[in-house]
Formats: structure tokens, C-alpha cells, sequence
């Protein structure tokens, strides 16, 4: 990561041109317009929208639980469907974390203080990007983290790298950029300034953090506990804790669905210092499969909250 932090972003003329149309677009407007078109049940439209959705995208309906398009009630049910029994193996042992989503490596990494790489030459800052809390930043300061790009094609329930005992959730508004590489190349903090909500576990590997950024278009961000996050969008920081036992505790085992984008986006996964060891083949631009092994736990966690 040195190497990224003398160097400047190569962000050409045309690149910024390319990606203008960002700051003059009317984010929330596109993504309330997004919100009603994907949720129609109009039969032409909806099946319109899903035929040529996987047409233009090469979707693989073969791996889908239902594969017949026109069985889903609108094209968000279609967006977020499950999968056929495993046809994403979840890599096993309570010590080797996996990748929580499918999806492509934008960047992986150490934390570096409060730091981290968004793109070569652009960096932004853990505390502002989990909601400008210090003491919540603080456990993965000079931590591990992992950001995950999910194209349209890919399946977008997200799921867990290891089993966990809920914490604490939180909602941060903020803008609606997109998450495309172009913008993540333009962008300056992009993922520290769109709308996101943070999810923080106690694990095998002590603290874990789960961040799913939201960006144009990306209508509703849902959780297996809360169900939908947003909308709505919102202007202010929400904050929600969550007991060790009893009564609204939330435990979720490795592999387990913790959460889906209505729209897709990008996921951003922190552990604490020397927690993890991210394999050596697992780097930027890989393409990457929920279930996949990502690392291991070099560090198990000792002090972890008693879990249920």
C-alpha cells in the first residue's frame, strides 16, 4: 500500500468528463423513480424489464432457486433471488473467513491508522466512513479490509465472512454516487460519503465490521433483523444496539444471509489489527464467489463478548 500512497490518481480528462454527469444528475429522485419502476407488477413491464435485464447482462438462471424469470412477482424479487442449495459452497472452519458477497476485489488491504485505499492515489478515513465515531473506529485502526464491487449480473444477498454476535448497526445518509470503478477512480472518499449502514459483530477474529455502501439507484438497503434500512434516505445518523442474550440478540452463523442490496453496490469488510491474513491470490480486480476463503484468523479474538 506504500506504493499507492506516493503515487497520484491517474484520473484522465476524459475520465472526469465520463463521470460529470454524476454531480448534475438528481440522485434521490433517480433512486425513488428506481424504487417504484423495479417494484412494479405491471406483467408486460416487469417481465420486459427482467428478459432483458439478464439478456443484456448474461445473467445465469440455471444457479437461480427459481429459474423461470417470469415467476417473480417484480423485478426486485428477480434482483434479489436466492440460489439453488449449494451452488455456493461456504468455505468450512470457524477460522478461515469468506468472501461475504460475488463480486470483483476493488481493494484489499491493511489499514493504515485511520486510512484506507479507495483507489490508486485516493484514500479516505475509517471514522468518517463509519459514521465520525471515533470509539467506533478505534478496534480497526491499523486493521484489515476488504472492499468488494458487485456488478448488475451478480447475485446480491450478502452473507457472513465468519459467525457472529451483533453489536451495533448503524445508518449513515449521504450522497448517491455510483460505485462504478470510474467513480471510484474520480470520486474523492466516495465510499465515505454515500449513504451506507454499518453492521459490527464480535467474532472468532474479534471485531468485524460489515459496511454496505449504497449508490444511485440502489433503492433499499435491508438487513435479515430490520428488514429495509432505507428508505427512507433520511438526514440524520441512526444508531441501534443489540443485547449478547436474550430478547433481541442476533447471532448468524458463517455463510449465513445478513443482508441484501435492492440495487447493487459495494461491501467493505474491516477486522481489528493482525486479526486476519488475506490469501496472497485474493488482490485487486480478482473476481471473487460468496463462500470463497478470503484469509484466515491469525489472531483468534480473546476478549470477545459472550455470545448467545
Amino acid at each position: 500500500m506504500s506504493d499507492s500512497h506516493s503515487a497520484a490518481a491517474h484520473v484522465t480528462l476524459g475520465d472526469r468528463f465520463r463521470n460529470l454527469p454524476q454531480y448534475l444528475l438528481p440522485q434521490r429522485l433517480s433512486t425513488r423513480l428506481t424504487y417504484w419502476v423495479t417494484r412494479a407488477r405491471t406483467p408486460w413491464l416487469k417481465n420486459w424489464l427482467i428478459q432483458s435485464f439478464i439478456q443484456h447482462f448474461r445473467v445465469n438462471m440455471a444457479e437461480a432457486l427459481e429459474p423461470n424469470p417470469r415467476a417473480y412477482p417484480d423485478f426486485n424479487a428477480f434482483f434479489t433471488r436466492s440460489l439453488k442449495p449449494r451452488a455456493r459452497p461456504i468455505t468450512p472452519g470457524g477460522h478461515a473467513p469468506c468472501c461475504p458477497v460475488d463480486g470483483a476485489i476493488s481493494q484489499i488491504g491493511n489499514v493504515e491508522a485511520d486510512t484506507l485505499l479507495q483507489a490508486k492515489g485516493r484514500h479516505f478515513s475509517l471514522t468518517t466512513l463509519l459514521g465520525d465515531d471515533p470509539a467506533r473506529a478505534q478496534a480497526f485502526h491499523n486493521g484489515s479490509f476488504v472492499t468488494l464491487y458487485l456488478s448488475p449480473r451478480d447475485y446480491h444477498r450478502i452473507h457472513m465472512p465468519l459467525a457472529g454476535q451483533l453489536r451495533e448497526m448503524v445508518h449513515i445518509p449521504g450522497q448517491l454516487f455510483s460505485v462504478s470503478p470510474l467513480t471510484t477512480r474520480v470520486v474523492p472518499a466516495l465510499f465515505a460519503r454515500n449513504e451506507r449502514v454499518a453492521a459490527l459483530f464480535d467474532t472468532a477474529a474479534g471485531p468485524m465490521a460489515l459496511i454496505l455502501v449504497g449508490a444511485i439507484n440502489v433503492a433499499s438497503i435491508e438487513t435479515i433483523w430490520a428488514g429495509a434500512i432505507t428508505p427512507p434516505l433520511g438526514k440524520t445518523i441512526r444508531r441501534w444496539t443489540y443485547p449478547a442474550q436474550g430478547k433481541g440478540a442476533v447471532r448468524l452463523d458463517k455463510g449465513a444471509e445478513m443482508g441484501r442490496f435492492n440495487m447493487g453496490s459495494t461491501v467493505i469488510v474491516l477486522f481489528g489489527p493482525d486479526a486476519v491474513r488475506w490469501e496472497a491470490d485474493i488482490q485487486a480486480g480478482v473476481t471473487v464467489r460468496m463462500g470463497q476463503r478470503l484469509g484466515k484468523v491469525a489472531k483468534p479474538a480473546t476478549h470477545a463478548r459472550p455470545q448467545a
